[in-house]
């Protein structure tokens, strides 16, 4: 995996007894994510990791993540500004530890170590992506009352339509 967007690769072997680490997008990086992202621009990106060891080499890691960007309204189909603010937490584990997808959302999800390091750039991105709102609603955007949830003749059209006589 060369083509990422954002690396920022930390040894597990430098998390020692604990380690505060920040990610910062730069602004090609941004651009390049946006285009990942399917989203019309990304500003910025933060992102501070606290990692800790935890036992058969797995890292236990918390996340703070902030950006700021734009989503397209699916209402509106205007672009707008989104404050992102996340709190999330995973686990890098090393290749062949991985243990079975939990069914709780509340349980950590784990990342497989990339030679023996943490891919943090990536991982943030992978937060960043699971944070958007899949249904971006400009604030203030409503929808016409024609797009209302009354269900739609398909033979409406015609009822209006008289033949000349």
């Amino acid at each position: 995996m060369t083509d990422l967007e954002m690396m920022r690769p930390i040894p597990a072997d430098r998390v020692g007894g604990g380690l505060v680490v920040t990610v910062d997008a730069t602004p090609a990086e941004c651009e390049a994510i946006a285009k990942r992202l399917l989203i019309p621009s990304v500003q910025s990106v933060h992102c501070r990791w606290a990692l800790r060891p935890a036992r058969g080499g797995v890292v236990e890691a918390e996340g703070s993540l902030t950006a700021r960007l734009h989503q397209e309204c699916v209402v509106s189909l205007d672009a707008f500004v989104v404050e992102m603010v996340e709190e999330f937490a995973v686990r890098f584990v090393p290749p062949g530890r991985e243990g079975e997808p939990s069914e709780d959302p509340d349980e950590p999800d784990e990342l497989v170590m990339l030679n023996d390091s943490l891919e943090l750039g990536e991982a943030t991105v992978e937060q960043l992506a699971l944070a958007l709102d899949p249904y971006p609603r400009k604030p203030g955007a409503v929808l016409p009352e024609e797009a209302g949830d009354a269900p739609v003749n398909p033979f409406a059209a015609l009822a209006k339509w008289k033949p000349e006589e």
